[in-house]
């Protein structure tokens, strides 16, 4: 992965030490030089930068000047540069990656690159992610009704997020803010509570049986009361799970609708 680093200096010579040694890095491509605040912003509203090298005084606008001026969705990783040590608290208030003194020092670069690459990287990991979740939202969407209800969910497994076909969810159980999702004979634990699970999935064929369990009419084999106020639901595989008197009455709800 090749970043774009933009080096923004009022002094020619800094800017030509910085680009000196980015240079020895083949994974840094420098695609601009500013120097003022003003020719910052238009840089960075006019091309895409990874990484931002920014002097803190410079005339105009300093550098403060242009996060102020920028949202902070469309700054790039941000590592101050300046000859002034004073401003390194309040670099780091504004989210800054790193505060590097003037003269830089080639082996306090390197570890700065490092962390820059770090950051960006997880920085796309989470966007694409965000993105892959919203393309599963909208592919995997059907109306019921005129309310629509999610075909899958993307569920973190250890390293990975696994797509979980909504139909293929048998029952679900309360784990404090956690829901426990069985699917066969595997179990994916997803960042939900119940209820949030509840409003979110076809009440026609998830029902809330419990306050702790939702299951899967697809998958119930049995229902059975078991006096006036309790009962269960037997799946199956040959699960028992408790159901309420509110839970029978979600169920004999959801059998009902056409």
């Amino acid at each position: 992965m090749t970043l774009r680093a933009l080096i923004a200096d009022d002094e020619p010579l800094a800017r030509e030490r910085l680009r000196f040694l980015l240079a020895g890095d083949d994974e840094i491509e420098v695609v601009g030089e500013c120097r003022n605040g003003s020719e910052v912003l238009a840089s960075l509203k006019a091309q895409q930068v990874d990484v931002l090298f920014l002097d803190i005084q410079m005339p105009g606008r300093g550098g403060f000047e242009v996060i102020e001026q920028m949202r902070p969705t469309q700054m790039p990783v941000t590592v101050f540069v300046t000859a002034h040590n004073q401003h390194a608290l309040q670099a780091f208030e504004v989210h800054a990656l790193d505060y590097l003194t003037k003269p830089v020092e080639p082996e306090r670069l390197k570890a700065t690159l490092a962390r820059a690459k770090e950051r960006v990287a997880s920085n796309t990991a989470l966007l694409n992610q965000e993105r892959l979740k919203q393309v599963l939202t909208e592919v995997g969407m059907h109306g019921v009704g005129g309310k629509e209800y999610p075909k899958r969910l993307l569920v973190p497994n250890g390293t990975k997020d696994m797509v979980v076909n909504i139909q293929e969810i048998e029952w679900i159980e309360a784990a404090d803010y956690y829901s426990c999702l069985h699917v066969g004979t595997k179990s994916f634990m997803l960042r939900e509570t119940v209820k949030q699970l509840a409003n979110t999935l076809d009440p026609n064929r998830f029902v809330r049986i419990h306050r702790s369990t939702i299951v899967n009419m697809d998958y119930v084999r049995e229902v059975a009361r078991e006096g006036r106020s309790e009962g269960s639901v037997t799946l199956t595989r040959g699960q028992r799970l408790k159901m309420s008197k509110s839970g029978w009455l979600n169920l004999v709800a959801a059998n009902r609708s056409p």
